[in-house]
């Protein structure tokens, strides 16, 4: 896959630019970001069934895919017509929220019914559990719909490899749930670092999800499925049902669950993917909750070669304290990045040996770590006139969106014909093979190291 530069959107000076360290990014302007031109072109306007409405599904009513359902509710435009899922509560509680907005949906527990019966879908969200997205995301693609297919983008490389296949066989729209893609504030780091070279020669990264004690995912009494559904369905019980994330059989493990959000910004920040990797992890905590084998604690090494030379970049899952949270570090020869997707953290952190910028005087500092750190921020930016510039203000504006509800309006932008996907298939598909491949670095103890052909299908 071809990388690209990305460019200043706004036309400023680097000076203008860089001196308000402005957390925004050219994923939220019309145009899209440049290198996903090249990826995946923007289809056809659709039209809807009412006055332009495009009329979506979606598949897995869970709480991720309730969280996108009402996010879409704030994207105009949107009519749901049908809500999919096994389970009858999650099929309730889904249409219920969408009656609220006099959104009448017909309910389904099995998708191919859905296909089969609303055959003028202009897309639809699947929001099941990985080992379900391949064929949920084919099935749709195949039925002349665009997807909006969560993360993991599936549980194997085999399921991932079908996806990217059936959206270039079908000419439809794949996008894959990595929303850091579409986050302001990581388009105008990147900006930063390959614009400004705030950070010199990137040498390592850092990442890290920590999450505190987890307790099992229950059930309201009464509300269990019937053997016979489960077993239709795929599951023994309603433990695995409910506490998927926990099994082989059905997830990619915990660096699929929180890891390939922040593994995923490795591959982008560095232009690259790895070399090789290394692992360490173990179920060592949650040892009494019998039949469950994905491991409770991941830590990797990442081996990347890139233009100016060789990052190692380490990555830490934990499911036993929220210590630190999540967040991702860039560290240079001239200076660091840290970065997270909760909108609190944010801060570039210059070396005392670094050549100073003229910009760095009049940057907002405040002490970090022990030592002075600018602060990331967006909206500063002054037009020539001394004012706040009004790109940089209505970046602002869409800065305080969750960022999950910018990579949805992407998509339906995209469905529209006036974007172009943040993150399509193609490049899901890397970072499935790069986070699916630590797996087995993890399990057999050693390092494993990846072809370059492995990242392209």
């Amino acid at each position: 896959m071809s990388r690209h530069s990305i460019e200043n959107p706004m036309g400023m000076s680097r000076r203008e630019f860089v001196r308000t360290a402005a957390l925004a990014g050219a994923g939220l302007l019309a145009t899209g970001p440049s290198w996903a031109q090249d990826l995946q072109g923007a289809p056809a306007k659709s039209g809807g069934s009412s006055a332009n409405d495009l009329r979506i599904a979606i598949i897995g009513a869970g709480s991720q895919g309730r969280f996108l359902m009402t996010q879409t509710l704030k994207i105009p435009g949107l009519r749901y017509v049908a809500v999919c899922d096994a389970w009858p509560y999650h099929q309730r509680y889904g249409a219920n929220i969408l009656k609220k907005y006099d959104q009448i949906v017909n309910v389904y527990d099995d998708y191919r019914e859905m296909l089969s019966k609303e055959k003028d879908l202009d897309a639809v969200i699947v929001a099941t559990p990985d080992w379900m997205h391949a064929e949920h995301a084919n099935a749709c693609l195949n039925a002349g719909a665009h997807v909006y297919c969560e993360k993991e983008m599936s549980n194997t490389v085999e399921g991932a490899r079908s996806m990217v296949e059936t959206a270039r066989k079908t000419g439809k729209l794949l996008q894959i749930g990595h929303q850091r893609r579409s986050s302001p504030r990581y388009w105008h780091s990147i900006k930063m670092i390959d614009k400004d070279k705030v950070l010199g020669r990137i040498t390592h990264c850092y990442g890290q999800w920590n999450r505190a004690q987890l307790l099992e995912q229950g059930w309201p009494k009464g509300e269990e499925m019937a053997d016979d559904a489960l077993k239709r369905f795929g599951y023994d019980n309603m433990d695995q049902f409910r506490n998927w994330r926990w099994y082989r059989r059905f997830s990619g493990g915990p660096l699929a669950d929180l890891g390939s959000h922040q593994i995923d910004i490795f591959n982008w920040i560095l232009k690259a993917t790895p070399t090789a990797v290394l692992g360490s992890g173990g179920l060592d905590y949650y040892t009494e909750q019998t039949g469950r084998d994905w491991y409770d604690n991941a830590m990797t090494i990442y081996e990347y070669r890139t233009a100016l030379g060789p990052v190692r970049a380490f990555y830490q899952v934990l499911n036993t304290t929220s210590y630190g949270g999540f967040y991702e570090q860039f560290m240079g020869d001239q200076g660091t990045l840290q970065i997270s997707d909760d909108g609190k953290t944010g801060y570039v952190f210059r070396e005392v040996t670094a050549k100073r910028r003229e910009w760095e005087d009049e940057a907002d500092k405040i002490e970090k770590l022990g030592r002075d750190a600018i602060e990331l921020k967006i909206g500063e930016t002054l037009a020539s006139d001394g004012k706040k510039d009004p790109e940089g203000q209505k970046l602002l504006a869409e800065s305080m969106k969750d960022s999950r509800l910018l990579h949805l309006e992407n998509f339906f932008r995209t469905v529209r014909g006036e974007d172009k996907l943040n993150c399509p298939a193609e490049v899901g598909y890397e970072t499935a093979v790069t986070v699916l491949k630590a797996n087995r670095a993890i399990d057999d103890g050693v390092r494993v190291t990846f072809e370059s052909s492995e990242f392209t299908c």
